[in-house]
């Protein structure tokens, strides 16, 4: 069975609790750590799908490889290869299928509450669930490319996620586990100290103290997403 393929741009954003996910259906993933130089794939069509993960850098930024990873997104989408992104990896996912990406009216750091869009695409992604608290380390966000259907919303940004067919972008993090977020709360420290007192930004002490209780149901959501993403693999042997 092909690979999913994972794209790593820094090294604190890795898969975690999806890798978790993929393992316990044995679900075959190989990570490209873009961030240590790895190459990145010429065709999309050698793997089942193709996940692209955060990082602190722009979807505009002059980067060497952020034209490579858009044009293999846009491979993807034309091959049906199924596109799965987090963060910057939506950014890209929204700005190769011709949306924009812009500074967000206000960072959005933390744990959040956001709301499932109203409309029978979100349903069929989401279940029964209808809101939820994500975990957010975001300044910008994304328009939707034409086509694009948008089914998740917070209050400090509109375009939380967005679906077309099997792809799915999340603007937020559904892969956190409890130790990447105390690394991106010292990694952050910068970050958080410039943005104190902002209504959408939450102290690091509050956020890790708050995991504990929030985790376990953000996983839940993780699963049922990430559940229904894989059925669009072009595989039988997830069920």
């Amino acid at each position: 069975m092909k690979p999913i393929a994972i794209l790593r741009f820094a090294s604190a954003e890795g898969p975690g609790y999806l890798a978790m996910f993929l393992d316990q259906h044995a679900m075959p993933w190989k990570l490209i750590r873009i961030d240590e130089g790895e190459p990145i794939p010429g065709q999309a069509e050698e793997y089942l799908g193709l996940v692209l993960m955060g990082g602190p850098m722009s979807a505009n930024d002059p980067l060497p490889w952020i034209p490579d990873v858009m044009s293999l997104v846009r491979d993807a989408f034309a091959g049906n290869v199924p596109l799965l992104g987090h963060c910057l990896g939506a950014q890209l996912i929204a700005k190769a299928l011709g949306g924009t990406v812009f500074r967000n009216p206000q960072r959005e750091i933390g744990w959040g509450r956001v709301q499932v869009a109203d409309n029978a695409l979100a349903r069929r992604w989401f279940g029964d669930i209808q809101s939820f608290d994500a975990f957010h380390w975001h300044g910008e966000s994304f328009s939707l490319p034409v086509g694009a259907s948008p089914i998740l919303s917070s209050p400090h940004c509109l375009n939380q996620g967005f679906v077309m067919d099997q792809h799915l972008a999340l603007q937020c993090h559904l892969e956190m586990t409890a130790a990447m977020i105390v690394a991106w709360a010292e990694i952050g420290l910068l970050d958080l100290a410039e943005n104190t007192g902002t209504t959408s930004v939450q102290p690091a002490a509050q956020m890790q103290v708050q995991s504990a209780e929030k985790l376990p149901k953000l996983h839940h959501v993780s699963a049922q997403l990430y559940r229904h993403w894989l059925q669009g693999l072009k595989t039988q042997s997830f069920s």
